[in-house]
């Protein structure tokens, strides 16, 4: 299906309303985008035209984003775009831009964040493994000086010494 995805970078302008529906959990909030550009003959950076979308989040996202979003957060969301067009009652027509949103997080490019994971539901685990012990892998690369090692072979155009 030929679906137009986007990623948008913006602030929080409105604050997240989750509601329970028959299909689950659902989530939407306003984020407001600005163009931001060079002015050469003031010499500072100016705003230019600013872009609202709705977002929409669903099921896990959308619990998450009613815990963690803000008012004026910045985020980064990536999803489908969807353009709606309705027609007002004095028959004015009216456009606007929603966001399917598949990820949403916050601009680490502005500020700092503190990711904790959902805890998960109980899952039935081999008797013989303890859920609190992974086996660390062997992040080593081997080498000729080790008995178990296997040979390497260079890479094309590495110079052998």
């Amino acid at each position: 299906m030929n679906e137009t995805t986007l990623c948008v970078v913006g602030n929080v302008a409105t604050r997240p309303v989750c509601k329970e529906t028959a299909l689950g959990t659902s989530a939407r909030f306003r984020l407001a985008v600005t163009a931001r550009y060079w002015d050469r003959e003031k010499n500072e950076w100016t705003d230019g035209h600013t872009n609202f979308f709705t977002v929409w989040a669903r099921r896990t996202l959308a619990a998450n984003v009613a815990s963690s979003v803000s008012v004026g957060d910045p985020l980064v969301v990536q999803g489908r775009l969807r353009v709606r067009t309705e027609r007002t009652e004095e028959g004015e027509s009216r456009t606007w831009a929603d966001v399917d949103a598949t990820a949403i997080g916050h601009d680490l490019a502005r500020g700092t964040s503190a990711f904790r994971r959902n805890a998960r539901e109980a899952r039935s685990a081999p008797a013989e493994a303890d859920p609190g012990t992974t086996a660390e892998p062997n992040w080593e690369t081997p080498t000729a000086s080790r008995p178990d090692a296997t040979p390497q072979r260079p890479l094309a155009g590495a110079v052998v010494t």
